[in-house]
């Protein structure tokens, strides 16, 4: 008897195992059949968050992300002549501009963040006073040349008037270096080609050779809200929704402030 409940107990076991390792086989294939490449079109801003995230989001969810990071305008742009994406982050002004043209599914449209326009200086030199309007004023009448965001974009397009508004727009234009922190802007005041720059914190940041001297005050200052949003032809809606939520998690929020967002 002894014997034949040990045969029966070898085949059960036997069985188990058997049924174990099926189900993790069909486990695995469903995982990998799940994964998908997700295609991100981006402003720049974000870019040192999103690069710093994106390995762990890959681990834990399986999925991959294929960033294109780029000048919002020219993002704009790219979606409204149809390319393809899956998943877009930009200023929430533009993408409701986008959505217009090229329609956007409902869910996925989240607030992520805002960051605010601040003033870099090269590292080493004196930094200049930037705590007023009139003090903002004085540093840009004194230098020689100031690095600003392309005027197509929220933020360049704000410095425009706020040149205006402090009265200084025909004596800063000769001086004015319009380049995306992007396309360099920052590197030109490292180089020392520009005394000043104004950019988005986020996007100036971490370059090599500035200091960030600090945000613009108040009356000048000009928000630029992040926002997500899921195309509506996308291949891997699900799986950028999962993106824009691990985004959002409350984990984050500290590495969000580190890069420059509030």
């Amino acid at each position: 008897m002894q014997a034949v409940k040990w045969a029966s107990d070898q085949r059960n076991w036997r069985q188990r195992l058997a049924l174990r390792a099926c189900l993790l086989a069909l486990s695995t294939m469903a995982s990998g059949l799940w994964a998908a490449d997700i295609r991100i079109f981006s402003g720049g801003a974000p870019q040192t968050i999103l690069r710093s995230l994106a390995p762990e989001f890959e681990r834990e969810s399986g999925h991959r992300v294929q960033f294109t990071f780029a000048l919002v305008s020219a993002i704009q742009q790219r979606l409204i002549a149809g390319d393809q994406a899956d998943l877009v982050l930009l200023p929430i002004a533009l993408i409701e501009e986008t959505a217009r043209l090229r329609p956007m599914q409902a869910s996925g449209r989240q607030e992520l963040a805002r960051v605010g326009i601040g003033v870099i200086a090269r590292e080493g030199s004196r930094l200049p006073d930037i705590s007023t309007p009139e003090a903002v004023r004085t540093m840009l009448l004194q230098a020689q040349a100031v690095a600003l965001p392309d005027p197509s974009t929220p933020s360049g397009a704000h410095l425009r008037r706020v040149m205006a508004q402090l009265g200084i727009a025909s004596a800063m234009e000769p001086k004015s270096l319009h380049h995306g922190a992007i396309r360099g802007g920052g590197e030109l005041v490292a180089k020392g080609s520009a005394e000043f720059g104004l950019y988005l914190v986020s996007e100036v940041q971490t370059i090599a050779g500035v200091t960030v001297v600090g945000l613009l005050p108040p009356a000048l200052q000009n928000h630029v809200v992040y926002a997500s949003a899921i195309p509506a032809d996308s291949s891997a809606p699900e799986a950028a929704l999962s993106f824009i939520r691990f985004l959002s998690e409350p984990r984050f929020k500290k590495r969000w402030q580190a890069s420059g967002f509030e």
